[in-house]
């Protein structure tokens, strides 16, 4: 029984939280966003750790469904073929069990929130079942995952603010555009594995033209996150913490190597300093 459990813990990734944070920091992002001075930040404090919640739960619903539609794929995948469902450890009955019941959490945590919140949590969902079919159909699920890992920004602003204004977009924008980098680093360390069993990326599509792209995915998101502090009340500390996320940004790109997974898979991970830095610009909008 023990041993069934940590392989349900495992299905959904509590072992590797990366996903967790990287699902969670836009979160943040709205909240802060959309949070005025100091003394409001203490009442929306029980959003952020809302969203942590709902964070962990959707990202295992993810991690769960994925995995369900990909359990033959896993199999001829060096990196993902001890995968507890690839594997034999969980039944796909069990697993699809375990995902209606963090569907259930989610919608919980999602119905607390006001009405244009839940609107866009739905949608948010239905990305996220589409996510892993994407991956077959098109050389792009990297902007699907990007696409649905970000609308906690919106999540996040309109659970405090009650609605959506443009600049609010552009940090969206900021977080697709940051999601397409980060995760055509971590496709590389598949190329050869979803090359031969059709699965795309945008790794593949980019080829030794990788590092090219990535810069200017990662270009557009500084520019959208210029954008945001240009249309936003901020304070010009805001600006310095950019040029740090800048720097993170762009060792990425200079260690970046299509020989080198294990490279790959540290520069991946790096993200979530990048996310929480983020979140340190936008407090300095409380000091403004």
């Amino acid at each position: 029984m023990f041993e069934y459990l940590r392989n349900l813990l495992t299905l959904i990734r509590l072992d590797k939280p990366i996903g967790i944070y990287l699902l969670f920091f836009p979160c943040c992002w709205g909240v802060l966003a959309a949070t005025e001075t100091l003394d409001a930040l203490k009442y929306n404090f029980f959003f952020i750790v809302l969203f942590l919640f709902g964070s962990i739960i959707m990202r295992g619903a993810g991690c769960i469904i994925n995995d369900i539609f990909d359990r033959n794929l896993d199999k001829n995948v060096l990196r993902t073929r001890e995968r507890p469902i690839a594997s034999g450890k969980i039944r796909v009955l069990d697993a699809i069990i375990f995902f209606l019941f963090l569907c259930c959490l989610g919608l919980a945590i999602l119905l607390s929130l006001n009405f244009i919140s839940i609107i866009i949590g739905l949608i948010s969902f239905i990305l996220l079942v589409l996510y892993p079919l994407a991956k077959r159909l098109t050389y792009w699920p990297q902007l699907v995952l990007g696409l649905t890992f970000n609308t906690g920004v919106l999540i996040g602003y309109s659970s405090v603010s009650g609605y959506i204004d443009y600049s609010i977009l552009s940090l969206y924008c900021a977080g697709i555009f940051w999601t397409l980098g980060y995760d055509t680093i971590y496709a590389i360390q598949d190329i050869r594995d979803d090359e031969k069993i059709g699965i795309k990326s945008t790794a593949l599509l980019f080829g030794k033209s990788v590092r090219i792209w990535v810069s200017f995915f990662y270009f557009l998101m500084m520019i959208m996150l210029f954008i945001y502090g240009i249309t936003s009340d901020i304070a010009y500390y805001y600006f310095l913490g950019l040029v740090f996320v800048a720097l993170i940004l762009y060792r990425q790109i200079n260690q970046l190597s299509l020989n080198n997974t294990a490279k790959c898979l540290e520069l991946f991970k790096s993200n979530q300093y990048v996310g929480l830095l983020i979140c340190f610009t936008l407090l300095t909008k409380l000091i403004n």
